[in-house]
């Protein structure tokens, strides 16, 4: 039987409050995530899509539930998962003051690629997006679908086994944001696991599966084609608001 590059049990994430019960982030989050394959993790503002993020990462603490990347158990091996996993934030982490053939070298060197390996990606995403336009601009200069472009470059440029998405296409046009899926999808044919959040449902159609995710609990999970037939609706979209009203109305 197949195991996944990402395995995650029973996953929850607790705050205390100073007056009333705690806030719960994720409640009972249970799934999983295969070689070469892009997973979507969709659900709106605060359904946990970061936190979930966040303890991959290694930033949060679970309150309950265990989580594992390529056997390596998170919070606990963190030293080992750290070189094998690429993250780019929702919000844009590169250095902006800085050019972007300087962020090459500051990422370069954070992954531990030697000086010739970092020339080499030097000449790859200049080549790639076109960067000799923008030999003098900061990055803060560069248009915002450049920008990221670059991020995503840098979040591969190490060869993860799993690469982290939050969010990414926030904000960029409906062109870019195309463009930045076919990019994703010939990530995914390197067989590297790719975990992609958004609040777009229209995004988790490009997903190979997708889970939707609604104040910290699993609403349903699996392909998309499969989900949608199950549900009878001609799209995730459709999905999505026929499963939010449905909570809307528990929550009457």
């Amino acid at each position: 039987m197949r195991r996944p590059n990402v395995l995650i049990h029973d996953l929850c994430v607790h705050y205390p409050q100073r007056n009333g019960p705690d806030f719960i982030a994720l409640n009972g989050v249970s799934l999983g995530i295969f070689k070469g394959e892009t997973f979507g993790l969709l659900g709106a503002n605060g359904a946990g899509k970061s936190t979930l993020i966040s303890v991959l990462c290694g930033l949060v603490t679970p309150s309950n539930g265990r989580a594992f990347i390529c056997d390596l158990e998170v919070g606990k091996q963190q030293h080992k998962i750290k070189p094998i996993v690429g993250y780019m934030s929702q919000q844009f982490s590169l250095y902006k003051e800085l050019s972007w053939q300087q962020n090459i070298h500051v990422f370069g060197g954070l992954y531990g690629l030697s000086y010739r390996k970092i020339k080499q990606k030097l000449e790859e995403v200049e080549k790639d997006l076109e960067l000799y336009r923008f030999q003098h601009g900061i990055v803060a200069e560069l248009p915002l679908g450049v920008k990221q472009h670059l991020a995503f470059f840098i979040a591969m440029m190490h060869s993860p086994r799993l690469l982290i998405l939050d969010e990414p296409t926030a904000g960029v046009d409906p062109w870019t944001r195309r463009l930045f899926w076919q990019r994703i999808d010939q990530a995914r044919q390197t067989g590297v696991s790719i975990l992609v959040t958004t609040h777009y449902p229209e995004e988790a159609e490009y997903c190979d599966r997708v889970c939707l995710l609604e104040q910290g609990v699993v609403q349903a999970i699996g392909y998309p084609e499969k989900l949608k037939s199950d549900a009878g609706v001609s799209s995730i979209a459709a999905l999505f608001g026929k499963q939010r009203n449905q909570d809307k109305m528990l929550d009457v």
